[in-house]
């Protein structure tokens, strides 16, 4: 995917690491850990590199994230602030949910 600036990025799971990253041009920028041990998919955090942020990339993964939370038929537990906001921000995301508390208390 093309970006703002002109970079390209691409966003891809590294399942032995448990995260889904988000490279720019080549160059890792950005996070999301989780965890998939009891057949939910529980995002954990997302981090995206100061010097990358405001650039949308965040909410970029978190999309292409969730998108392949809902193609696997998982449900989804979010206890990372970002994620609850984006999905706020995204209503087309609500039937994902696992528990819909999750998404208020922002993780415990």
């Amino acid at each position: 995917m093309s970006r703002d600036d002109g970079g390209m990025a691409e966003v891809f799971d590294v399942p032995d690491e448990q995260q889904y990253v988000v490279e720019v041009d080549g160059r890792r920028v950005g996070v999301l850990d989780y965890d998939t041990s009891d057949g939910t998919f529980v995002a954990l955090h997302v981090e995206v590199d100061r010097a990358s942020g405001g650039r949308g990339l965040g909410s970029l993964l978190v999309s292409r994230v969730l998108d392949e939370v809902r193609d696997s038929g998982r449900r989804l537990i979010p206890r990372c602030p970002f994620v609850s906001h984006f999905l706020r921000e995204h209503p087309e995301y609500a039937d994902l949910v696992d528990d819909p508390r999750s998404d208020e208390e922002g993780g415990r």
